[in-house]
């Protein structure tokens, strides 16, 4: 073995480190965590670690380089959230999660695959960030299994960005109000229309309330105000697990802006 050979990075790390294009900086330290924690400043749990260390590994095989900037950054957004939550006293599960199973792999491994591979696919990178949380976010919950981490993947990857911001800005209106200004009915012009068509789609989901509404020959329905709008049970989840209290601000704004509405 040459010295080349015995000194290069994982490919795993590397990978990791790949992310910063999208995660910045702390893709590095991120990359230290999970394959040099004892040289880390912040912790993560142990089986944590190491089920990102096999996913890593396996995803740095991915061929298209672009791709492996996403794949790298969703794992350095798993490790930043899982350090923000080790450190908040919220241990990684220990029901089994990080266990192989009767003729399977370990659910944990399992579902850092599916997040590693949408974020492969989101061609919209501001997503990565979140589909990272989702994976930390699940590792430190024991009530979910992965049936039901993979139906919020599923929600999410057809999800675009502006919705995630619509939903976040619905999960945070007890906060910070929604206007009360009623959404276009069918605006003219078409980036309006189709923001428009996220709401509609978002109610078509099932992800907030209430649900579009039907219109009938000689009816006249009132008109949606955004300040309406709340999460419905399938929305709690995404909200929760895609961690969108921490969505900026900005992003919020913007799809309302998109909708022909003023912050209020």
């Amino acid at each position: 073995m040459t010295a080349p050979e015995e000194t290069a990075a994982p490919p795993g790390r590397t990978l990791i480190e790949q992310g910063a294009p999208v995660a910045g900086s702390m893709s590095r330290a991120a990359a230290t965590v999970v394959f040099e924690p004892s040289a880390a400043v912040v912790q993560i749990s142990a089986p944590f670690g190491a089920s990102l260390r096999t996913v890593a590994t396996e995803a740095a095989a991915a061929p298209v380089p672009r791709e492996q900037v996403r794949a790298g950054a969703a794992l350095a957004f798993a490790v930043e959230y899982a350090a923000t939550q080790h450190r908040a006293g919220r241990p990684a599960r220990s029901d089994g999660w990080f266990d192989a199973r009767p003729g399977s792999r370990p659910a944990a491994e399992e579902v850092a695959e599916a997040v590693v591979a949408a974020a492969r696919r989101s061609a919209d990178e501001r997503r990565v960030r979140h589909l990272g949380y989702l994976l930390a976010e699940v590792t430190c919950s024991p009530e979910l299994d992965a049936e039901l981490a993979g139906r919020a993947l599923r929600l999410t990857e057809a999800l675009s960005w502006r919705q995630l911001a619509l939903l976040a800005g619905v999960g945070r209106r007890d906060r910070v109000p929604l206007p009360m200004t009623p959404l276009p009915g069918d605006p003219r012009a078409w980036s309006e229309w189709a923001a428009r068509e996220d709401v509609t789609d978002l109610q078509a989901a099932g992800l907030v309330d209430p649900p579009a509404a039907a219109g009938r020959p000689g009816v006249t329905l009132p008109r949606l105000r955004a300040a309406d709008l709340r999460l419905t049970r399938r929305g709690v989840l995404l909200h929760r697990l895609l961690a969108l209290d921490l969505l900026h601000e900005d992003a919020v704004t913007e799809a309302l802006a998109a909708l022909g509405l003023p912050r209020s």
